[in-house]
């Protein structure tokens, strides 16, 4: 994963010359993604330059790109089909306040609650859709507007061209990192179709990108109780999805520039942006791991590289649509091409046969989830999945050791975690009906971690009680002695250590 060359240290010229290969990138992207929610290109080019230009200068992490994405297109057509773009506009400002009141009561620290398989599955799932994404240039109109694949020598111009941008991409830093190698190979394959009078499709054949400044525009919709219901269950999974994204994203960016993003200043910045965006006409965006992976690896590292490429594509969109329409699709499906090399998990290939089976099917069972459903879906399914996996193989490890001093006295020493998974495990321990007057139980080599572990401390006390036994628990921690306080005057609590367990918190958030 992350296979480029990457520059280590920020710079001006660096940042202004990634952000204006970043906007060229993002033109067919947010085009593409209004396609597909089924709204205005310029709706998703309004979206790509709030949203991008304000998460760059507010949000938590430099030098990722954000804009509209396709995760999130895919949750609006049927919001766009069923009641129209007004709604669409009112779900995303609703969408912004969700994500700002997430970032206020500081959840973003739950990103690190997501295991690394699922994390290697989601990027690997993001990889095959921007693929799968690029094939749709490879696709012309025929005969009665039905799609159909290029073929002949309009196919092998398209591979040609595409080919010549990847080798450009590879090849140039190799020789140099003073210009990124993306924005010289949109430029170059540019000249070469223009300067031959190569017939191929260019961004201008996709759509127009022309257009003017975006103003502000109230969703013109009822200010009603059953507006909200319509739009909250949109809003709420826009949300979640683009937080999702936005976080993970962070987080890999973190990995590759080996720096820390702040996550819950990223959902504030997120929430700001897609507020702002739905009352200037825009479908909401978040993170885009894409245009993030060529910025970083053209070396945009400061928060100049997003606002550069934000004021870019607006530039673009209000002065040089003419020229931007120029671009060989070809041009902009290689560079996407050499993102989804760089962004693709390849080391998880190899180590498939090497980790555990349970970590690989999770592996595997997100990035499929990820292409044929959505992130949040795919995500939350690899966190539930593993989830079960790790109670499941904890629940197995609760034993004792047992021994019996010269008074008569047995003592179990418990070992492992005690909480509903290994309830069971830790009845079979004991045998109340056998054992002598005095029981002690041990747990200083384990720890009760939720109430059913407490409720099942205190059944075993009950069962010794009903015996006449005298049992007594030592090492206990302030939260099981608690709940034990009823169990009597058989029960003798006996704690030489105190734990405190806590949560981590996000200090820098």
């Amino acid at each position: 994963m992350f296979e480029f060359l990457v520059r280590k240290t920020a710079s001006f010229k660096n940042d202004l010359l990634s952000g204006l290969t970043v906007a060229l990138a993002l033109v067919p992207e947010a085009v593409a993604f209004a396609f597909v929610a089924g709204v205005d290109p310029l709706v998703g080019l309004y979206a790509a330059f709030m949203v991008g230009l304000i998460t760059s200068a507010i949000g938590g992490r430099p030098g990722m790109i954000s804009g509209a994405t396709g995760a999130l297109a895919v949750v609006m057509v049927s919001l766009v089909a069923e009641h129209g773009v007004e709604y669409l506009f009112a779900a995303v400002v609703l969408m912004g306040i969700i994500q700002v009141g997430a970032g206020v009561l500081r959840l973003g620290k739950f990103i690190r609650l997501i295991p690394h398989p699922v994390m290697l599955g989601f990027v690997n799932g993001l990889a095959i859709i921007i693929f799968l994404a690029q094939l749709g240039q490879f696709k012309i109109a025929g005969e009665g507007g039905a799609l159909q694949w290029l073929q002949g020598p309009a196919l092998y111009l398209m591979l040609g061209l595409v080919a010549l941008t990847m080798a450009i991409i590879y090849l140039l830093p190799k020789l140099t990192l003073a210009f990124p190698s993306a924005l010289a190979a949109i430029l170059v394959v540019t000249a070469l179709v223009h300067g031959l009078n190569l017939d191929t499709r260019t961004v201008g054949d996709l759509a127009s990108v022309a257009g003017g400044l975006p103003s502000f525009h109230l969703p013109v919709v009822a200010l009603s109780w059953e507006t909200f219901l319509i739009i909250l269950p949109y809003s709420v999974i826009l949300a979640s999805v683009g937080l999702i994204e936005s976080l993970m994203t962070l987080t890999l960016i973190d990995e590759v520039t080996e720096t820390r993003g702040r996550g819950n200043r990223e959902c504030i910045g997120q929430g700001v942006a897609n507020v702002v965006t739905g009352f200037f006409g825009g479908m909401g965006g978040c993170a885009m791991i894409g245009q993030s992976i060529i910025n970083i690896n053209s070396g945009g590292r400061g928060r100049l590289s997003g606002i550069t490429a934000a004021l870019c594509l607006l530039v673009f969109i209000v002065f040089a649509s003419s020229l931007i329409e120029m671009i060989p699709l070809a041009a902009l499906v290689g560079v996407m091409f050499m993102v989804v090399v760089g962004t693709f998990a390849w080391s998880s290939l190899r180590i498939l046969h090497k980790i555990p089976l349970t970590d690989a099917l999770v592996l595997v069972l997100v990035s499929a989830v990820t292409v044929f459903t959505d992130l949040a879906i795919a995500v939350g399914v690899g966190v539930i999945v593993s989830a079960l996996v790790f109670a499941w193989q904890n629940a197995r490890r609760i034993y004792s050791e047992i021994s019996v001093d010269e008074k008569g006295t047995k003592t179990y020493r418990l070992n492992g975690p005690l909480f509903f998974g290994s309830v069971r495990s830790f009845h079979d321990q004991f045998t109340p009906a056998e054992d002598p007057d005095e029981v002690v139980i041990d747990f200083r080599g384990s720890r009760v971690c939720d109430h059913s572990g407490l409720e099942a401390v205190n059944s075993l006390t009950e069962r010794y009680l009903g015996q006449g036994k005298k049992l007594r628990l030592q090492h206990l921690s302030a939260e099981c002695r608690a709940l034990l306080a009823n169990a009597g005057s058989m029960i003798e609590v006996n704690v030489i250590e105190d734990p405190r367990y806590r949560v981590a918190v996000d200090e820098l958030a």
